[in-house]
C-alpha cells in the first residue's frame, strides 16, 4: 500500500488526458475560492475537444466554444480548473482501464484498477492533484472509482445536475457527479450545483441486506460493520420483486438501447477504433430491440414501485457498490465477466430509479471498501448531510 500523500507529480499527471492539464481562472468568489478542479474527458470545457477517452472520436470533435454548465457554476463559485481526466472510453466501463491514454494509477496500491469509467477523475482527487472532480455517472461510473480508490463520490439524483455541455451516453440515467477526499469538500460542491430546496432530514439508515447474499465476505463484513454503526432500524430486503440478475440485465438493455439511439450516428459516422472489450460492448448495443427496451421499461417501473415502498423519503439505504473490494490489474475475464455482472445490478437500483447515492471515503488506508448510501429522489442535500455526520477525518 501507499498512502495518498506518497503520489508523485508525474504518477498525478497520469489522471489526465496528455496536453489537456491547464489553469482556467475562477471567474467569481463565493464557495469554492481557492480549491482546484478537474473534469471527466466527457465535459466540455471551452477552447478544448472533449474527446470522450478515444483518440478518433477527439479528432472528430468540434472544439468547445463554451464551457459545460457545472463547469460554469463552479468558476463562478471560485474555483480553479486545472484539466481533463482520462476516461474509459467513451464511459463504456467499470474498471477504469484505457487502451490508448493509459490507466491512471490507483493511488490505494497501484496493482489494482482504479475503477470507472470515471477513472483519471478519481485518481486525481485521490491523488491529491485536485480538491474536487467531476465524472459521470450512467451505471456505477463515480460510485465505483471512488470506492476503489477509497475517497467519497456522489452521484446526484437524475436531472438534478445539468448535464449541458456533458456528452451523453444513456440520457435516462446519466448524471454528473463529483468526488472528494471528505465529506465538507463533497457536500461543498453539491451547495454550488445542486438546486436549492428545502428537503426534510434523513430519519432512517437501513442495511440492504440481501445484497450482502452476491458480495465477498470481506465486502460483506465491511457492509455489516458500516451497518453497526450506521444503522437505526432493521435491515430491508430490496431484491425480492426482481432479483439482482434481473435488475442487471434490465438496467444492460435500457442503457443499451439508450446508447444506439444518443450515439449511434456519431459512431458510424466517426468509426472509432475500440479496444476489443469496448468494441464488444457496442457490438451488443445494436441487437437490443425496441420490444425488448419498451419490457425493460415496464420492469425498471416496478423496481421503482418497490423501492418507493421499501425505501421512503426519509430513509437512507447501505448498499456496497462492488462485489469485491479492488480489481487486480490484469485480471481475468472471468472475474471481471461476474464483477460486471453483480456492479451493474447493484448500482442499477439508485440507477434505474433516478435516486442519489454517496460512496464513503476510508478512514485510513486499511479496511476492505467503505459502504454507500442511497437516499429517496431529489433528498440529495439531506444524503450529503448524513455523509458530513457520519464522516471521520481522513
Amino acid at each position: 500500500m501507499i498512502a495518498l500523500a506518497d503520489m508523485t507529480e508525474r504518477e498525478c499527471s497520469e489522471a489526465f488526458v496528455p496536453g489537456e492539464v491547464f489553469d482556467i481562472a475562477p471567474t467569481g468568489a463565493g464557495r469554492l475560492s481557492g480549491a482546484r478542479f478537474a473534469v471527466k474527458d466527457l465535459i466540455d470545457v471551452a477552447g478544448s475537444r472533449t474527446g470522450g477517452g478515444n483518440p478518433d472520436w477527439r479528432v472528430a470533435a468540434p472544439v468547445a466554444q463554451t464551457h459545460a454548465g457545472a463547469v460554469d457554476m463552479l468558476l463562478a463559485a471560485g474555483a480553479c480548473l486545472i484539466g481533463k481526466t482520462i476516461t474509459d472510453e467513451l464511459a463504456f466501463s467499470l474498471e477504469g482501464e484505457n487502451e490508448h491514454y493509459g490507466t491512471p494509477r490507483n493511488p490505494r496500491n497501484p496493482d489494482w484498477l482504479p475503477g470507472g469509467s470515471s477513472s483519471g477523475s478519481a485518481v486525481a482527487v485521490a491523488g491529491g492533484a485536485c480538491d474536487f472532480a467531476l465524472g459521470t455517472d450512467t451505471g456505477g461510473s463515480v460510485r465505483v472509482p471512488a470506492a476503489f480508490c477509497g475517497i467519497y463520490g456522489f452521484r446526484p439524483s437524475h436531472d438534478a445536475v445539468s448535464m449541458h455541455g456533458v456528452l451523453p451516453f444513456a440520457p435516462s440515467l446519466d448524471t454528473l457527479g463529483w468526488f472528494a477526499r471528505d465529506a465538507m469538500t463533497l457536500q461543498a460542491v453539491g451547495d454550488v450545483l445542486l438546486p436549492s430546496a428545502e428537503t426534510a432530514p434523513i430519519m432512517e439508515i437501513r442495511l440492504c441486506s440481501d445484497a450482502l447474499d452476491h458480495v465477498s465476505p470481506e465486502v460483506a463484513s465491511a457492509m455489516l460493520k458500516a451497518a453497526e454503526e450506521l444503522a437505526t432500524a432493521e435491515p430491508v430486503r430490496l431484491l425480492e420483486t426482481l432479483s439482482l440478475d434481473e435488475v442487471s440485465e434490465c438496467y444492460r438493455v435500457v442503457q443499451g438501447y439508450e446508447i444506439a439511439q444518443a450515439l449511434g450516428w456519431r459512431l458510424r459516422q466517426i468509426a472509432p477504433r475500440f479496444a476489443k472489450p469496448i468494441e464488444a460492448r457496442f457490438a451488443g448495443v445494436w441487437e437490443i430491440s425496441e420490444d425488448a427496451y419498451h419490457s425493460a421499461l415496464a420492469q425498471r417501473e416496478r423496481l421503482v414501485c418497490d423501492l418507493m415502498e421499501r425505501c421512503p423519503a426519509g430513509v437512507a439505504t447501505i448498499l456496497p457498490v462492488s462485489p469485491v473490494a479492488f480489481l487486480p490489474r490484469g485480471a481475468s475475464g472471468e472475474s471481471l465477466g461476474e464483477f460486471y455482472r453483480v456492479a451493474l445490478g447493484l448500482n442499477a437500483l439508485a440507477g434505474l430509479s433516478g435516486r442519489p447515492q454517496v460512496q464513503l471515503g476510508m478512514s485510513g488506508a486499511g479496511g476492505a471498501m467503505a459502504c454507500s448510501l442511497m437516499g429517496w429522489r431529489g433528498d440529495d442535500r439531506a444524503l450529503l448531510d448524513v455523509a458530513c455526520s457520519v464522516s471521520r477525518p481522513r
